[in-house]
């Protein structure tokens, strides 16, 4: 049997036909991977954040949205809006488990609309920005998006095209390696 053994031919393979896998190709698998696993998750933190211009359609859709992933089990981060996209998350996540939204303001409860702080009320976990309070709107609201996105592990974004602010946004999670669901509304 030795024999039989020594007498079977071989196939050689040289090495150098080998596919080799770059550093960016193992980057790019281990991003995917993450994704997949956050995907797959029970419970995640969500983040919503988006245009304040909507259509009440849109803003039932949101609502509806933020009611039934807190009742996935997800948390869900936004910050205030007495319109539009926070305040229809805001909205959806206090009729079904107000202590699994999270809410971060740009600057602080006071220098927010009456609307916005009595839509504010009863909500458990608000963070609150005095730091923020001598900048312009549009700076605290840049750097809140991106204090929310550091907390998620998903974004979902509702916009228009022409939305610069919530772009940079979009950009900033994608560079973080966050999930990124994007709805554009125009």
């Amino acid at each position: 049997m030795a024999d039989e053994k020594e007498n079977k031919p071989s196939i050689m393979v040289p090495i150098s036909d080998l596919d080799t896998v770059s550093q960016e190709d193992a980057n790019t698998f281990d991003e995917l991977a993450f994704e997949l696993a956050t995907i797959q998750q029970q419970a995640k933190k969500i983040a919503i954040i988006g245009s304040r211009n909507l259509t009440i359609t849109h803003q039932q859709i949101i609502e509806m949205l933020a009611t039934a992933l807190i009742r996935q089990g997800n948390s869900i981060i936004t910050s205030g809006g007495s319109s539009g996209t926070n305040a229809a998350v805001i909205r959806g996540a206090m009729k079904s488990n107000p202590s699994r939204l999270k809410v971060i303001l740009p600057q602080t409860i006071g220098q927010q609309p009456s609307d916005v702080q009595d839509q504010l009320i009863g909500v458990p976990n608000i963070i609150e920005h005095a730091d923020r309070a001598m900048m312009t709107l549009a700076d605290a609201s840049r750097i809140c998006n991106r204090e929310i996105i550091d907390d998620c592990q998903q974004l979902i974004c509702f916009l228009s095209h022409t939305s610069s602010t919530l772009h940079k946004a979009i950009e900033h999670a994608e560079e973080s390696h966050k999930v990124v669901t994007v709805f554009y509304l125009d």
